[in-house]
């Protein structure tokens, strides 16, 4: 009996590990996409020479990687200062600490042009697969991240 359950699991076992979805886990921002609203939570996957964006099972948009014209980068940094105030109700020491502390998202955009259709998309990364998905875009589209954040801009 053990021998058949140890056989058993060494096939299902596999088979799960390979089941799950690849992709990174994205916040949509904002863009040129129809009928998706900011503060969505989809997935990016990097599929050799198209870069897909789906909502759940439902594929938003496939972008060819060589149609990306500029893959951008930023963060947002600020100051938790309404949950310290929060937790300064019922912990003054604990409250004044989180005030310090900050908080980071971190921002990457497209922008493309296939064929005369152009567009872009912002999306919020997880800070764990920033680094990564950048990487991956910059792999897959042959183009350099620019970093927002050093650029100058003038009104």
């Amino acid at each position: 009996m053990r021998k058949i359950l140890a056989l058993l699991l060494c096939f299902l076992f596999p088979i799960g590990a390979f089941a799950g979805d690849s992709g990174y886990k994205i916040v949509y921002d904002g863009g040129s996409i129809p009928d998706v609203k900011a503060g969505n939570d989809m997935k990016l996957l990097l599929d050799g020479s198209i870069i897909r964006v789906k909502k759940g099972d439902k594929e938003i948009a496939a972008i060819p990687a060589a149609a990306i014209t500029e893959i951008s980068y930023g963060q947002d940094v600020h100051r938790r200062v309404g949950a310290a105030i929060g937790v300064a109700v019922f912990s003054l020491g604990i409250g004044a600490l989180l005030a310090f502390s900050k908080s980071k998202k971190h921002f990457i955009g497209l922008t493309w042009d296939d064929g005369g259709k152009k567009g872009g998309l912002a999306f919020q990364a997880d800070k764990s697969d920033y680094r990564g998905l950048l990487a991956g875009l910059e792999g897959v589209t042959g183009k350099k991240a620019v970093d927002s954040d050093a650029m100058n801009v003038k009104n």
